[in-house]
């Protein structure tokens, strides 16, 4: 059997023909050389589409990654931003408590929470947190130590609320009780006699005098010197014509020799209100207010109760 296999060529144009004698193995070589390069032909453009792709995939990923850095960047930044404010918070609470504590100065209020403070025991501040790390770096000790702030100043919020409650009741208090205390003249004119031993306009002899005597024209108003209730009024021997006040806190007061009482038992007044006008009635060398003040029953100096 024939190992080559032989080829006939035909020319164009009357050419003679040619024979060329190939051998099987070289066919068979050929052949698979031809197919072989097809082969790594078609496994190196399903490569490169691969590879592109995977390229592709990779460009597609950096920039996720790119983006996902940005953003973890820019939430670290709020991070930072909220320590910040947190820190400033503190130190606004601070600020505020100490002004509550010049107001309790001011009023002279003791402290309620003297004794536990604004921040717990002691009443130390926290220090203040450290948002300064590199953006690079994990937050999350950070966060944590923002929680902890943020749970102390919850805590010191209900303590400073707690502690305004107090002082606005205090302050109520302490305002009704000086709204309850004399502090005005109870009218207009001269002081003729003060409180303290004196010799009697009457008599001439030695006495004590209980209260403050002013004297001015018939009908100059006579007005309540703090806020309270009408106890008395009506005639009372030498006296005359009398109001007297009660204005709470074991103080009252007493306005004689009226000429005119313009309220009535029980009746509620307000400091600097008309009561009555001035008079000589009862024994009295001429027209003058007597103004007494009293704490607890004991007749004080009302010098001691005029502020203006």
């Amino acid at each position: 059997m024939s190992k080559k296999i032989t080829f006939f060529v035909f020319g164009s144009n009357g050419a003679p023909v040619k024979q060329i004698a190939v051998p099987k193995f070289m066919i068979f070589v050929s052949v698979i050389f031809v197919l072989g390069a097809a082969a790594a032909l078609g496994y190196g453009i399903i490569d490169y589409r691969n590879l592109m792709k995977e390229k592709a995939d990779t460009c597609e990923l950096k920039r996720l990654i790119a983006s996902q850095n940005d953003v973890i960047r820019l939430q670290r930044k709020h991070i930072q931003s909220l320590a910040d404010d947190i820190n400033k918070l503190k130190d606004k609470f601070i600020a505020l408590n100490g002004f509550e504590k010049k107001i309790r100065v001011i009023a002279n209020l003791d402290h309620p929470e003297a004794r536990n403070g604004l921040f717990g025991i002691g009443g130390s501040a926290p220090e203040d947190i450290n948002p300064k790390l590199d953006l690079k770096q994990k937050h999350n000790s950070l966060i944590r130590e923002m929680h902890t702030r943020v749970e102390e100043l919850d805590e010191a919020m209900a303590v400073q609320k707690r502690s305004f409650e107090d002082l606005i009741k205090e302050l109520d208090d302490q305002k009704n009780l000086l709204a309850c205390t004399p502090a005005i003249r109870p009218t207009k004119g001269i002081i003729t006699s003060v409180f303290g031993k004196r010799k009697s306009p009457f008599t001439g002899m030695s006495e004590f005098h209980k209260g403050l005597d002013i004297a001015a024209r018939k009908g100059t108003p006579v007005y309540a010197t703090a806020n309270g209730r009408i106890t008395f009024t009506g005639r009372k021997g030498p006296l005359g014509n009398v109001v007297m006040i009660d204005h709470g806190h074991g103080m009252v007061t007493k306005y004689a020799h009226l000429r005119k009482i313009l309220k009535k038992t029980g009746d509620e007044v307000k400091r600097g209100e008309k009561i009555g006008e001035m008079g000589n009635t009862g024994r009295s060398t001429g027209p003058h207010l007597h103004y007494e003040v009293h704490l607890n029953g004991v007749p004080v100096n009302p010098k001691d109760y005029i502020l203006n």
